[in-house]
């Protein structure tokens, strides 16, 4: 593992992110189907769609709970909301995986995890994306992050690309470690799951780090306290999502992410303050930091 280099500007340009021309269409810049939210997380599936679409990705497509799909599909009338039935713990029902796998081999790139709940059908779900044949890139969040293990050995098979976004508590679990190990070296801890899963992995954090699975690290100390709040992974996942839905490669999109994340951030903590911003408002200013605006 080489040495992590900072995420800033110079950096960037050595990863360029897919230029828009200015005749493009919306299919050119790709589909993304956010699989998110659940009864008592709907926001979740909100803050991860919207950030898709400020980072430009150019369509949007949610699954998530019937129970939120009304309401979620006035709340983001940009996308296209399919919705799912659950199980009594809140989880998808194990009979609507089928639908959801056949919307995503039309996708571009596939983001799921945020605000769903952990069980055996989302497990399967899991299973039947890695195994379905279509090479998009896999951006996995939260709940879904406990359904890995079990699927190493497909994981590293998979092409198209596979991003993890663990906190330090998911990341402890993901590797079968105590939290206090990981926030002791989380360096250490990216470059072991990146290793593992042959996944671009990030573990948040101030800095937060990623490493590629062929050892290169990154590191990334900007963005500020006021990043800590509920919502702000969910509008992470949401960027980079949109970032490969756009045909950026796992780990440009999860480099270009981190930072726009982070400026987005530290852009609030000028104008609002150090505490107190919302993860609502952070997507609005990503369309301002994208180098092609």
């Amino acid at each position: 593992m080489s040495n992590p280099e900072p995420i800033d500007a110079d950096l960037l340009r050595r990863f360029p992110l897919p230029h828009v021309a200015e005749d493009s269409g919306k299919e050119e810049r790709g589909r993304l189907l956010v699989i998110a939210g659940s009864r008592e997380l709907a926001g979740a599936a909100l803050l991860a769609g919207v950030a898709a679409l400020r980072a430009g990705a150019g369509k949007l497509q949610i699954g998530t709970a019937r129970s939120i799909a009304a309401p979620l599909a006035v709340a983001v009338p940009e996308a296209r909301v399919i919705g799912h039935e659950e199980t009594d713990e809140g989880c998808i029902a194990e009979a609507d995986i089928a639908p959801l796998v056949r919307w995503a081999k039309a996708a571009q790139a596939i983001a799921i995890g945020c605000g769903m709940q952990a069980g055996p059908p989302l497990r399967e779900l899991l299973a039947r994306l890695i195994g379905c044949g279509a090479h998009f890139p896999l951006i996995l969040d939260a709940a879904v992050l406990d359904c890995v293990e079990p699927l190493e050995a497909e994981l590293r098979g998979r092409g198209g690309g596979t991003i993890l976004l663990p906190h330090g508590g998911e990341m402890a679990r993901l590797l079968g470690m105590e939290r206090a190990e990981v926030e002791a070296d989380p360096l250490a801890a990216a470059a072991a799951a990146a290793r593992r899963f042959a996944a671009v992995t990030l573990v948040k954090g101030a800095p937060s780090f990623v490493v590629a699975p062929d050892g290169r690290a990154f590191t990334y100390a900007g963005g500020g306290v006021g990043l800590a709040t509920s919502g702000s992974g969910d509008v992470l996942s949401g960027i980079v999502g949109g970032l490969c839905a756009r045909g950026a490669d796992a780990l440009t999109a999860t480099l270009w992410g981190v930072w726009l994340h982070g400026e987005a951030g530290r852009l609030l903590t000028e104008r609002v303050g150090r505490l107190g911003f919302l993860a609502r408002e952070l997507p609005d200013l990503v369309p301002g930091l994208l180098p092609d605006r």
